[in-house]
């Protein structure tokens, strides 16, 4: 802290970010994502086990150093969710195709570390596929309207080209209601 302002810091990386990996590369096989993935869920799990969430999981907050090692980054929406009151308002922050549904309200209640995993999610979706699954307000106008969730699920988009088990974790982790994912 320094004139009465609170700083971040941290160390300078040398790499790039996985937003420009993904556009160069367009996709990356499944041994190269779990080299990214394993370490981040450990980081997340650590993050969470303090009673934070980060909110902005996306392609452009991950940054890969050369060896291939992931950092996550950004840690400006991230928000404490211990001890807050039912009341609290968060700043409602969203990144379109990596927020999950209960990022668009300002109770801050809603949001947990299902919301990160939602964005990790989201994030090996576009990494598989090549393009970001549909924006949950997309999602929700749909089922509103009674009909099935639009968003296609991977274990049928890119099957035998991952395995089923990362595929269904995958769509495990993009499901639409907080409740229905991995907590």
């Amino acid at each position: 802290e320094l004139h009465g302002s609170a700083y971040m810091v941290m160390n300078y990386e040398l790499g790039e970010s996985l937003q420009q990996v993904l556009k160069r590369d367009k996709t990356l096989d499944e041994r190269r994502l779990t080299r990214i993935l394993v370490p981040l869920l450990s980081g997340m799990e650590l993050i969470h086990a303090k009673g934070f969430v980060h909110r902005d999981i996306k392609p452009g907050n991950i940054f890969i150093r050369t060896d291939g090692s992931p950092v996550l980054l950004d840690f400006g929406s991230a928000r404490q969710t211990r001890g807050q009151s039912d009341s609290q308002t968060l700043t409602t922050l969203v990144s379109p195709g990596y927020a999950p549904i209960e990022q668009y309200t300002s109770k801050g209640e809603r949001q947990g570390p299902w919301t990160d995993i939602y964005g990790l999610a989201a994030t090996l979706f576009r990494a598989v596929v090549g393009s970001p699954p549909s924006s949950a307000t997309d999602r929700s106008a749909v089922l509103l309207q009674g009909m099935q969730d639009d968003l296609q699920p991977l274990s049928t988009l890119a099957a035998g080209r991952y395995s089923e088990r990362f595929l269904a974790a995958i769509d495990h982790a993009l499901a639409f209601k907080a409740e229905d994912r991995p907590q």
